[in-house]
C-alpha cells in the first residue's frame, strides 16, 4: 500500500495549542517594556486626530482588587481601539495621593501628627507610603496588558501637579467662586475634618425617636393668630410638637419650623386622664395621638402653618425663646408636621436661618464632644449626650414619646462611622455667586453620556448639591496658600500675587515650602496684619484639577479630553467635582464623554466580601487563568450594569477563549509557506466560497468597529465568539479543509483559501487586541508577511472589496443544515440497526429535489455542491412532487425543496477519503479516486465555487 501522507498539507504552526498565559503574559510586558513599545506607538501615532481619555486616578492605598481590574481594562481597551482607529490616543495613568486614608495608614504606625513624627516627617512617611503603593499597583496594571506612559505617570503629590494646582485655585479665587464662612458640613469624628458630598455614604442606623413640646409663650397672641377666642384658650399651655431623630442638637435649637401651606390644628386630649393641648400638622394628627396614648381628642382649631409665623416658644430645658419660622423642607412624610431647626447642625436649618436672621450656634468641638459651658452635656461626646436630654425633657415634663428607629443616615466612607452636621468657619466654593450651578447644568447637556442615564442623575446632583465646602483641617494634603487679615477676615490685596510666589516654592521643594513659610518672607512689614491658612484642599479639588495640572505640563492630554470612564459612583465624586473645577475656571466641562461601569458582585448579586467567601482577586486570576481570560471577561460583560464574577463564570470565560484561539492557530497553520506579497490572489480569482467568508469578515468588521466606537465591547465578544464557532469553525473552515489539504501547494484553489484566511487572521488579531492584549500580540508574531513590530502600532486591517456575491449563500448554508440533519438521524438509525454504513458525512450521497423554479438556485454549485456539503456525492433533480423516501429541507424557506441521503455503494479514496466510483481507474494509483491523482502528479483540480 503506498503511503500518500507525505502529499497532504496538514497545518503548520508554531503558535502554541496550550496558551499557558500565566507563564507567556509575564514575558511579553517585560518585552513591552525593553521595546519601548508604548513610546514606539507616541511617534507613530503623531499628527493623527487626537482621543484622550483621562485616567481618574485610583487611591494609592492598598493593592488592586477586581474593580480596579474592570476599570483599568475598560479604559485600556478604549484606548488601544481608538489607536487602532487612526488616532493618537495616549495613556497616561495617574494617582491620587494625599488625604486621610494614608495618614490613617500612617498613624497606625507613627500616631497622629506630633505624636512621633513633626507635621513635615509626618508628611515624609505619607509620601513614602504612597510611593510604595503607586509601585505595587502600577506593578499589576502593567500586568494586566494595560498600555501607557507608566515610568511618567501623574501624581497628585508631585510638587509640579501641586503647584499647579495653587495656580488653578488662584484662578478660580479671581473668577469669584470663593469665599469663607461659618456653615454647617458634615464632620467626621474620627477624621476631626469636614467631610466632602462625595465621602459620605448612607447607611442603616438605630437613633432615638423622640417627641418634644415647645410651650407657647402668650396664648393670647396664638388665639389672635388662628382665630379661636381668647377666653375659649384661657391660661391652658399650649404645645407645638417637634419630632427629631438628633435629640443631641436640642441644645443648638433656635426655631421650630412649619409650612406656610400645610393645615396644622390645635387639638385637646388626654393623657392618663390629664389634658394637653398640642399644635399639630391635621394630617399626622391620629398618627401622632396614637403614638402618646392620647384619647378623648377635639379639635379646637384649623389653620395654615403661615399663620403661626414668629409666635414665640420656650426652649424645652433652656432659659431662652425661640420663633416659629416657616420652611419648604417641612413634610408630612412622618414626624408631626414641625421640625426642630438648629442652623448650626443642618444644611436646610443653616438656609431657614439666614432667611430669619437666626443664630449659629455649634456646641459641639471638632472631637464630638460638647464645649465647657453648654447646659446639661458640658465635655460629653454627643451619642453620651442623647439619654441625658431624654431625661432632661422626661424630668420637665416636655417629652412626649420616645422609641428607637432605625433608618438611614450619614456615615464617613472612611470610618464607617456616622457623622455629625457640624457649623464650623471653612473655605466654599459658592455655586451661585458666580453662577457655577447654571454654567455646569448648561453645560452637562453638551456631553455625551455613556448610558444615557448618567446626564439626568449628575444633574439632579448639581441641581440640588450645597455649596462645596474645600477646605480639611488636615496635614497631609495641598494647601489653601491665603493670608487672612486678622480684624476683617479679608484676603490679602496682593492674593494673586501671593498664590504665584507659593507655588513657585512648592513647586521647588513640595508643600512643606508652605507649611514652613515664615508670612514675612512674603507680607514684609503686613506679616503682624495677617493670619496664614494652614487648611488644606479636599483631595476631591486635587483629582478634579488633574485635567489642568495634567495638561498644563502635557499639553498633548489637554482638556476638553474626549472621554472620562469610571464607575457610577463618580457621578458625586470625581465627574463631579471636575465639572466644577472646569466650570469655574473656563464656564465648560472637562469632557465632551462620560462613560460609566456598574460595580462587581458575585453569580449571586452579593458584593464582594470576604465575610461572603467571594472576592476574586485579580492577580490570582492573573497567576492561573491569565490577564487575558480577566480581559474577556471584562469585555463580555453590560457594563452598565452590576457586574458578575466568581470561579465559575471565569471558567466559562476560559472556554470561551481556548475557542478563540484555536480558530486563530488554525488560520495560522494553514497559511505555512504562504507570502501575501507573492501568494496571494486578486478577488477576480478567488474561489466564490472565499469570496462569502470575505464578505462576511467585511461585514463583521464593520459591526465591530462600531460597537468599539460606542463602547458596546459586549457586542464585540459576541459577535467574534459567535465568527469563530458558527461562520468559521461550524462552516468555512470545515469546508475548505479538503481543498487546503488535498489540493497543490501552489494551486489556485488552496491559495484561494489562503488568501481569504490571511485576511481574517489579519482582521481577528486586530479585532482581538484591544481585548486579548496578549494573544493578539503572540499571534502578530506568526502571521506572514512584512508587518510592525506590534500589533498596537497598526491600524484597522483593509479588507478587500467583494463584489456582489451570485449565489444565494444563505440558501447554501440552509439546505446544508437540512442535510446535517439528516446525516445525524440516518447515523443513529444506523447504529441501532448495527449497520454502521455512515461513519461520517463523506460516506452519504446526497440528493436535493427542487421544484422547477427552485433548481436553478440549488444547483449553482453544480457539482461542488458536494464539497459544501461535505459528502463524496451530491447532485440536484428537477421534480414535480415529493420524491419516494424523500424529506423537507425545511431550513431553506421553500416548500418545493426535499432530500434523500443515503449511504454511498463506492469506493473509498485513501487520500482524501471521498467514496467515488472512479478509485482504482488509475492503474498506477489503485486506492486514489481522479481527482487525487490529478492533484499528486498533475496540475491540480479546478475549483471555481468550493
Amino acid at each position: 500500500m503506498t503511503d500518500y501522507k507525505h502529499t497532504i498539507n496538514l497545518p503548520q504552526t508554531d503558535f502554541p495549542m496550550k496558551a499557558d498565559l500565566a507563564n507567556r503574559e509575564p514575558a511579553a510586558v517585560e518585552r513591552w517594556e525593553e521595546r519601548g513599545t508604548y513610546a514606539k506607538l507616541r511617534a507613530i501615532a503623531r499628527g493623527r486626530p487626537r482621543f484622550v481619555l483621562h485616567d481618574g486616578p485610583p487611591y494609592a492605598n492598598g493593592a488592586i482588587h477586581i474593580g480596579h481590574a474592570v476599570n483599568k481594562i475598560l479604559k485600556d481597551i478604549v484606548v488601544k481601539s481608538r489607536s487602532l482607529d487612526g488616532c493618537d490616543s495616549p495613556y497616561i495613568p495617574g494617582w491620587d495621593c494625599h488625604g486621610l486614608p494614608i495618614e490613617l495608614q500612617v498613624e497606625k504606625t507613627h500616631g497622629r501628627p506630633g505624636h512621633k513624627l513633626d507635621a513635615r516627617a509626618f508628611r515624609a512617611a505619607c509620601r513614602a507610603y504612597a510611593e510604595k503603593q503607586i509601585d505595587l499597583q502600577r506593578r499589576d496594571f502593567r500586568r494586566l496588558g494595560i498600555l501607557g506612559d507608566w515610568d511618567r505617570p501623574y501624581l497628585t503629590m508631585a510638587p509640579r501637579y501641586e503647584a499647579q494646582q495653587l495656580r488653578a485655585f488662584g484662578r478660580i479665587i479671581a473668577n469669584g467662586h470663593l469665599y469663607k464662612g461659618v456653615k454647617p458640613v458634615y464632620w467626621c469624628l474620627d477624621c476631626r475634618s469636614a467631610l466632602a458630598e462625595a465621602e459620605v455614604e448612607y447607611e442603616e442606623r438605630t437613633s432615638p425617636s423622640i417627641d418634644v413640646a415647645f410651650r407657647v409663650i402668650d396664648n393670647a397672641e396664638l388665639a389672635g393668630r388662628i382665630a379661636v377666642p381668647v377666653a375659649r384658650l384661657g391660661l391652658a399651655p399650649v404645645d407645638v410638637v417637634i419630632w427629631t431623630t438628633t435629640p443631641w442638637t436640642l441644645p443648638a435649637n433656635q426655631a421650630v419650623a412649619l409650612h406656610a401651606d400645610f393645615a396644622y390644628v390645635l387639638v385637646e386630649a388626654r393623657l392618663r386622664g390629664e389634658p394637653w393641648r398640642l399644635i399639630l400638622a391635621g394630617e399626622l394628627l391620629e398618627a401622632c395621638l396614637s403614638r402618646y396614648g392620647m384619647t378623648d381628642a377635639e379639635v379646637l382649631a384649623r389653620f395654615e402653618g403661615r399663620a403661626l409665623e414668629g409666635l414665640r416658644l420656650a426652649h424645652p430645658f433652656e432659659p431662652r425663646q425661640v420663633p416659629v419660622v416657616l420652611g419648604e423642607h417641612v413634610t408630612l412624610d412622618a414626624g408631626t408636621g414641625a421640625v426642630h431647626t438648629a442652623p448650626g447642625h443642618g444644611q436646610e436649618d443653616f438656609a431657614t436661618g439666614q432667611r430669619y436672621g437666626l443664630p449659629v450656634t455649634n456646641p459641639v468641638g471638632d472631637d464630638g464632644r460638647f464645649l465647657e459651658g453648654t447646659p446639661l452635656v458640658a465635655g460629653m461626646r454627643v451619642d453620651e449626650a442623647n439619654p441625658v436630654i431624654i431625661d432632661a425633657l422626661a424630668r420637665g415634663r416636655r417629652l412626649l414619646h420616645q422609641e428607637m428607629l432605625e433608618h438611614s443616615y450619614p456615615h464617613c466612607w472612611r470610618h464607617k462611622t456616622p457623622v455629625i452636621f457640624r457649623a464650623t468657619p471653612q473655605w466654599f466654593i459658592s455655586m451661585e455667586q458666580a453662577l457655577l450651578r447654571e454654567h455646569a447644568l448648561r453645560d452637562i447637556r453638551g456631553v455625551q453620556w455613556t448610558p444615557g442615564w448618567g446626564e439626568q442623575r449628575i444633574t439632579g446632583m448639581i441641581e440640588s448639591r450645597p455649596d462645596w465646602c474645600i477646605s480639611r483641617q488636615r496635614t497631609w494634603g495641598v494647601p489653601i496658600p491665603l493670608f487672612v487679615h486678622k480684624r476683617s477676615g479679608e484676603l490679602h490685596p496682593r492674593t494673586q500675587e501671593l498664590i504665584e510666589a507659593a507655588a513657585q516654592r512648592v513647586e521647588q521643594s513640595g508643600v512643606d515650602a508652605w507649611f514652613e513659610l515664615a508670612p514675612a518672607e512674603l507680607l514684609g512689614a503686613d506679616a503682624e496684619h495677617y493670619n496664614k491658612v494652614t487648611d488644606v484642599m479636599d483631595v476631591w479639588a486635587d483629582s478634579g484639577l488633574s485635567f489642568e495640572c495634567v495638561g498644563a505640563e502635557r499639553p498633548e492630554v489637554a482638556a476638553p479630553v474626549e472621554l472620562y470612564l469610571e464607575g457610577s459612583d463618580q457621578h458625586r465624586g470625581w465627574f463631579h467635582s471636575s465639572l466644577l473645577m472646569s466650570e469655574a475656571l473656563y464656564q465648560r466641562a472637562p469632557y465632551r464623554g462620560v462613560l460609566t461601569h456598574g460595580f462587581t458582585v458575585d453569580e449571586k448579586g452579593r458584593k464582594m466580601s470576604k465575610s461572603f467567601g467571594n472576592v476574586i482577586a485579580p492577580q490570582k486570576v492573573m497567576s492561573t487563568l491569565g490577564a487575558d481570560v480577566l480581559r474577556l471577561w471584562v469585555s463580555a460583560t453590560d457594563y452598565a450594569n452590576e457586574i458578575a464574577v466568581s470561579d465559575e463564570i471565569l471558567k466559562r470565560m476560559a472556554d470561551s477563549y481556548r475557542r478563540m484561539r484555536n480558530t486563530l492557530r488554525f488560520l495560522l497553520g494553514n497559511l505555512h509557506g504562504f507570502d501575501p506579497a507573492r501568494d496571494a490572489l486578486p478577488v477576480s480569482q478567488l474561489l466564490a466560497l472565499d469570496r462569502w467568508a470575505l464578505t462576511r469578515a467585511q461585514a463583521l468588521q464593520a459591526e465591530v468597529l462600531d460597537a468599539y466606537r460606542s463602547y458596546a465591547f459586549h457586542l464585540i465578544y459576541q459577535k467574534v465568539h459567535n465568527f469563530c464557532s458558527v461562520d468559521l469553525g461550524g462552516f468555512y473552515l470545515d469546508v475548505i479543509k479538503d481543498r487546503m489539504y488535498t489540493t497543490p501547494v501552489a494551486g489556485a484553489p488552496r491559495r484561494s483559501a489562503q488568501t481569504a484566511m490571511y485576511h481574517i487572521a489579519e482582521s481577528m488579531v486586530r479585532w482581538l487586541a484591544p481585548i486579548l492584549s496578549f494573544t493578539a500580540e503572540e499571534a502578530w508574531g506568526f502571521l506572514p508577511g512584512k508587518r510592525a513590530e506590534s500589533v498596537f502600532h497598526e491600524t484597522w486591517h483593509s479588507l478587500p472589496e467583494m463584489p456582489a456575491a451570485t449565489i444565494d449563500w444563505d440558501a447554501m448554508l440552509a439546505l446544508r443544515s437540512d442535510v446535517l440533519r439528516e446525516l445525524e438521524k440516518l447515523r443513529e438509525l444506523e447504529k441501532l440497526r448495527d449497520e454502521r454504513r455512515i461513519g461520517a458525512p463523506l460516506d452519504a450521497r446526497v440528493d436535493v429535489y427542487c421544484v422547477p423554479g427552485e433548481r436553478e438556485r440549488f444547483a449553482a454549485l453544480g457539482a461542488e455542491l458536494r464539497f459544501l456539503l461535505i459528502t463524496s456525492e451530491a447532485q440536484v433533480h428537477e421534480a414535480n412532487s415529493v420524491p419516494a423516501g424523500a424529506v423537507a429541507a425545511a431550513s431553506t424557506g421553500s416548500s418545493g425543496v426535499w432530500v434523500v441521503v443515503q449511504p454511498s455503494a463506492d469506493a473509498k479514496c485513501v487520500r482524501c477519503w471521498h467514496r467515488r466510483p472512479d478509485v482504482g481507474a488509475d492503474t498506477r494509483h489503485p486506492q486514489l479516486c481522479a481527482r487525487c491523482v490529478g492533484n499528486v502528479e498533475g496540475p491540480g483540480e479546478v475549483r471555481t465555487y468550493v
